[in-house]
């Protein structure tokens, strides 16, 4: 299948029961390019409608996905694998369209979805469950793996393949079928991966793609009785609501939040290297991840020297939709007013903008939604600005003594995601990953960075526990059926 570069507005519909679908009541809303602020695309507008239809048509289909092993599942997901493969370059073209972010950074992170693919349609080939003994004599003891029903997929747009593939796949590995919300922000994404799933194989109604707005679309998902998990990324606001609503209908529910992640400078780091990741961390994909490192707590002897280099790096991002740039724009225009809005309170509030602040401006940014990469001073750990994630390039400066200070600060936090630390003993970061409160944990390396085969979640409001990627996604889209086998030796 080829599919062509964005050049022109487009029509994106939903995807229900194999078929591409408008909305129910033909209403439609205007995608706009984060890049250029003009039209690049027509979505369909779901309502309750709509989601009924792919809820059903979920519904009906599930059984008999179901009924097909493991490793017959396994190999459909990995012709889409292959697929997404084959078409890198034109889904990649979908996703820098849709985000404003770089080509490459877009080729990259359709690198990371097919490698997903590929290594969950390997778990189709395991689904390990457990066999042990029984105290009861001629009777084995066995737990295995069964499917939930109809999974109720909710995605963000920061990086939307990738979001698309972390949760489609293990869902669709374990006999469940999938109604997908796309986010607003990159419905064509989403619809690109559902064509090359009908085209792998995988059976109408397996996956329905639904487009919309979250009241409209996203909650009647969280609210229907026939969903039996709901799998949700975004922000903790929204997560709060689908654990209230789902959690009275008794659903499972599976949150991927935000963070406010913490990058720890210690004094005998090498400050060059560290500068680099910190940089990385606050300002790749403008900002746009839940791993973040949006505070930058750096000891006493060396916050002079470090602030220097963060200034430099700052000061030197590149920030455009090409591959030349460091950085593109935020996915949309309400985005954007949130963090200037942020940053102009944070400043009344006694902060320094040591550098950026504001909208980019000027004939390069001209109607797109740039944030300047933010570098700020003097906010105390427990303001606004250091504790609300903006989702954006803006980070935090703070000053501390030592190190039991500097763990302490970085736990200051009501997000637990990822966090990193740059140090030359061994003694630091070991004790660094043991009294760190974080889902994730890096010892001289960036706050980002997961692996497909690697679990990632986080702690307090950055999720409930589960963790998504790894093998461990298998334990959010399959229940537990503990099987009793009791046999007769006289019989035989």
């Amino acid at each position: 299948m080829s599919i062509s570069a964005p050049t022109a507005t487009r029509t994106v519909s939903n995807f229900i029961d194999g078929e591409e679908r408008p909305a129910a009541a033909g209403a439609t809303f205007e995608k706009l390019s984060p890049a250029r602020g003009d039209a690049l695309s027509v979505v369909a507008r779901s309502t309750g409608e709509d989601v009924v239809a792919a809820i059903e048509a979920a519904k009906r289909a599930q059984p008999a996905w179901a009924r097909e092993t493991p490793a017959e599942r396994g190999a459909i997901l990995r012709r889409i694998a292959q697929l997404l493969e084959r078409d890198q370059a034109d889904v990649a073209a979908v996703v820098a369209a849709e985000t404003g972010k770089a080509p490459k950074e877009a080729a990259g992170e359709t690198g990371g979805a097919i490698e997903m693919g590929y290594f969950v349609a390997g778990e189709g080939r395991r689904l390990y469950g457990k066999t042990t003994t029984s105290a009861v004599p001629n009777r084995q003891a066995m737990v295995i793996r069964q499917p939930l029903g109809v999974a109720g997929l909710i995605i963000a747009a920061n990086t939307p393949i990738a979001n698309v593939a972390w949760k489609v796949f293990p869902a669709l590995v374990c006999g469940n079928a999938a109604v997908l919300k796309a986010s607003e922000d990159t419905p064509e994404t989403a619809l690109v991966f559902a064509r090359l799933a009908k085209e792998a194989g995988l059976p109408a109604g397996v996956l329905n793609v639904v487009h919309g707005f979250g009241d409209e679309a996203g909650q009647p998902i969280v609210e229907h009785p026939d969903v039996a998990v709901v799998s949700f990324t975004g922000s903790t606001s929204v997560g709060r609501m689908i654990a209230r609503v789902a959690g009275e209908r008794l659903a499972k529910v599976c949150l991927e939040l935000g963070g406010k992640n913490p990058l720890v400078v210690c004094d005998d780091a090498d400050l060059e290297r560290a500068a680099d990741a910190a940089a990385l961390s606050a300002y790749s994909n403008a900002g746009q991840r839940c791993a973040a490192g949006s505070r930058l707590i750096v000891f006493e002897a060396v916050y002079d020297r470090f602030v220097e280099l963060m200034l430099d790096r700052t000061r030197a991002q590149r920030v455009g939709p090409g591959d030349e740039h460091d950085l593109g724009p935020v996915i949309n225009q309400r985005q954007l007013e949130q963090m200037v809005a942020g940053v102009e309170r944070a400043k009344q509030a006694g902060a320094k903008v040591l550098a950026g602040g504001g909208r980019l401006t000027g004939a390069e940014h001209e109607n797109g939604f740039y944030m300047a990469p933010t570098l700020i001073d003097d906010a105390p750990l427990e303001s606004e600005i250091a504790c609300t994630e903006l989702f954006g390039p803006i980070a935090t400066l703070h000053k501390v003594a030592g190190f039991d200070e500097a763990i302490d600060a970085a736990n200051n936090t009501p997000y637990g995601l990822t966090a990193a630390i740059w140090t030359a003993s061994v003694h630091r970061g070991q004790e660094f990953l043991a009294r760190i409160q974080s889902g994730v944990a890096s010892v001289n390396g960036p706050t980002y960075g997961s692996e497909p085969h690697m679990p990632f979640g986080g702690l307090r409001d950055s999720g409930t526990g589960w963790r998504e990627a790894g093998t461990e996604a298998i334990d959010v889209y399959s229940d537990l059926k503990t099987v009793y086998v009791n046999h007769d030796p006289t019989r035989v």
